[in-house]
């Protein structure tokens, strides 16, 4: 697993695949806009939708959660990304967020 700040997620932008594994409720609240929603209490059943070529960044509120999916994701083969301070972060640095699922 590596790190990323949110700053390094923006600059990347859509061409990232990124999972936010927090609860369905949480990412209906706001979540970055091109963010996957895959909770991580569904993560060990519904891994197989994550692209398996490229690096799967990941995010939830601040980081405990992604870095757990991280860690259940580079088991697999997967190449991971945890994105530190999450989207408390994103929030708090004024980036956009979106509402909804």
């Amino acid at each position: 697993m590596e790190h990323a700040t949110t700053s390094d997620l923006a600059d990347l932008g859509p061409s990232a695949t990124l999972i936010d594994v927090r609860e369905v409720d949480e990412f209906t609240q706001g979540h970055v806009p091109w963010a996957v929603n895959i909770p991580l209490s569904e993560l060990a059943g519904r891994f197989d939708e994550i692209p398996a070529d490229g690096t799967v960044h990941l995010i939830c509120q601040a980081g405990g959660r992604s870095a757990r999916a991280a860690e259940f994701l580079d088991e697999r083969g997967f190449e991971t990304v945890n994105v530190d301070g999450g989207t408390s972060t994103w929030i708090a640095e004024g980036r956009e967020v979106r509402p909804g699922s």
